[in-house]
């Protein structure tokens, strides 16, 4: 994959993973950004022409200052689409980044023609409240997220094992020689849930149900049975809002379905 930094004109600058040959496929992340040479988007990269953008806050992109709510970011994202010279891609969005996908979709209907959506954020179910991703822990981000949580603690953690309570994290912490690193480390990641919490804090919905109905793309909702983020009751709630939307519902997958079933998904995507 190779990796650019592009400056939109609304003044960010944006990091963009992009490889692979085919149909154009712009690909927005969720609020984890995307994983270290990322084995979802290169997947993608076997089918199509992936375009990766990361929000400001996520590696060195930058204007999160720029960006103050929803309306915000979503106009980022057709300006990131202008400065990479795209019309009418094939938009994916995972999770935060479906949310955003769903939103360009409805603001600017013609210019949306296909759709993508893998277990959005976006909606609120007062019977299936989804967790409060900010209050959680790094150990228990696994059981949340992944159908099987060991194989997502090695995917989150590039196989590095974090441990299992609080105490023992701390310590772990107060071990790092290099603070430096550290310091790093808890910057970006600060960063990160600085832009994340503007769109999902305190709860994620910012209004899409009332601008659903004006989605013309031909969508496809993708879901984990096992979803334990964002609980397949929301495959339920965005199909009734988009009720020509085609769902595919992944068995043995959780939150990050992409991850840990790639086939299905890309099958999902392919239509």
């Amino acid at each position: 994959m190779d990796s650019r930094l592009v400056t939109t004109r609304g003044g960010t600058t944006v990091r963009v993973h992009e490889g692979g040959r085919g149909e154009p496929l712009v690909l927005f992340h969720g609020a984890g950004g995307l994983l270290a040479d990322d084995p979802f988007v290169r997947r993608l990269a076997e089918r199509f022409h992936v375009f990766a953008p990361l929000l400001p806050g996520y590696e060195d992109s930058e204007g999160a200052e720029t960006l103050h709510g929803m309306l915000d970011v979503t106009l980022w994202g057709f300006d990131v689409l202008d400065a990479l010279g795209l019309e009418r891609p094939l938009l994916v969005g995972h999770s935060m980044g479906g949310m955003i996908a769903a939103e360009m979709a409805a603001v600017c209907p013609r210019e949306v023609t296909r759709l993508v959506l893998i277990a959005p954020t976006g909606l609120w179910l007062d019977a299936h409240p989804v967790p409060d991703l900010f209050a959680q822990l790094p150990f228990e981000l696994p059981a949340l997220l992944f159908h099987d949580p060991a194989r997502g603690a090695a995917l989150l953690t590039a196989g590095f094992e974090f441990p299992h309570d609080a105490q023992e994290l701390t310590a772990l912490m107060l071990r790092f020689e290099d603070m430096g690193f550290l310091q790093q480390m808890m910057v970006e990641q600060a960063r990160k849930l600085g832009m994340a919490g503007k769109l999902l804090f305190p709860i994620p919905d910012r209004g899409l149900r009332d601008r659903l109905h004006r989605v013309r793309a031909a969508t496809a909702l993708v879901w984990g049975d096992d979803d334990r983020f964002v609980p397949p009751a929301y495959a339920d709630a965005f199909q009734a809002l988009l009720p020509h939307a085609r769902l595919v519902r992944v068995p043995e997958a959780g939150h990050m379905v992409q991850y840990e079933q790639p086939d299905a998904v890309l099958a999902a995507i392919v239509g």
